[in-house]
């Protein structure tokens, strides 16, 4: 008896200590890899957007989650061995920043799961099994790039209705391309629209590439989804309005850049519901039982500095469905 009332006695001094010491564990830190193609400073909106969209579920950097960053600074051939490293770093989770990251994330591992930022068409890619249920370890977002290639063609034409031929700067690299040149080719023959394909798969290709739309007579331009060429928007856009050649691109970061007109998913907004993903993941939730969702917010947006740059008078009622103007 006197020994239990001792072993009693010794337990309440050493409680308190014990209750101390758990209260004193620190948080679970989780470690987010993010995978970019170009560089940090050409995806200032896409970070913050990530970032905004954890802070709004409670997550702080440094406290709760870290970022191991990797960044192919415009070189594809790096993506495989960066993705390698943060596999080997055995992050919790890998967000990808664009359609040229996410197979090669994918082949890097299979058990890590991974949220795309987004992709241009993930069924179509081959990224995942199905939008309802993607099987695998991969899940995020779809941009719907093919489907709304030739609503692009027919904005051009509404600014231009004398349009007459198009000059479509794609990459064949980037596999929905073709599907998005299936789209415009559709729009095309519906107005009477000869086109020209360039494939412009380096940076290096820039300036020959205006050039051979020069010499195919091209009225305007087409942008496809290029992540090569993302770090240099400024230098095309730039291009685009000397060579007076009107253009649409599929992002608002190119009409920032100096671009004429944009229409497409706001990729901003995407990379914001990323970060449900990846709480949902850190959470306990399987990557394969979480739908991949499509955009719901689309940005059409028109430079009109670059307009006047060019020559050209976009329509009233062009105009009057913009969701901003840029003067």
């Amino acid at each position: 008896m006197k020994r239990f009332v001792g072993l009693f006695a010794i337990f309440l001094i050493l409680a308190p200590c014990g209750v101390v010491a758990l209260a004193q564990q620190p948080p679970k830190v989780s470690r987010i890899g993010y995978l970019g193609l170009s560089f940090p400073s050409a995806n200032v909106a896409r970070i913050e957007a990530l970032r905004q969209g954890l802070r709004d579920l409670g997550y702080v950097e440094g406290k709760n989650i870290v970022f191991e960053w990797r960044w192919a600074e415009g070189k594809p051939d790096r993506i495989p061995e960066l993705a390698a490293e943060l596999v080997k770093l055995k992050v919790d989770v890998i967000v990808t920043q664009g359609p040229a990251l996410n197979r090669p994330a994918k082949e890097a591992t299979s058990t890590i799961p991974i949220v795309m930022g987004f992709d241009s068409d993930p069924v179509g890619n081959g990224i995942v099994t199905s939008l309802a249920r993607p099987g695998g370890n991969v899940t995020g977002l779809s941009a719907l790039f093919p489907e709304l290639s030739g609503k692009q063609l027919e904005l051009l034409k509404e600014i231009d209705p004398k349009l007459a031929r198009v000059a479509i700067f794609g990459n064949k690299n980037e596999q929905a391309n073709a599907r998005s040149v299936k789209e415009i080719e559709t729009a095309a023959a519906a107005f009477n629209i000869k086109l020209q394909y360039l494939d412009v798969k380096a940076p290096s290709e820039i300036e020959t590439a205006f050039r051979d739309a020069r010499k195919g007579h091209a009225d305007a331009m087409v942008m496809l989804s290029n992540g090569v060429l993302n770090p240099h928007r400024s230098q095309i856009a730039e291009r685009a309005v000397k060579s007076r050649l009107p253009a649409i691109y599929n992002a608002v970061e190119w009409v920032e850049a100096g671009g004429l007109v944009c229409y497409g998913a706001s990729i901003p907004d995407l990379f914001r519901r990323a970060a449900t993903y990846v709480d949902k993941i850190l959470k306990g939730a399987k990557p394969a039982d979480l739908p991949v969702e499509q955009p719901t917010k689309f940005e059409f947006v028109v430079n009109l500095k670059a307009a006047k740059q060019i020559g050209l008078t976009i329509p009233p009622n062009v105009l009057a469905r913009a969701d901003k103007v840029i003067k």
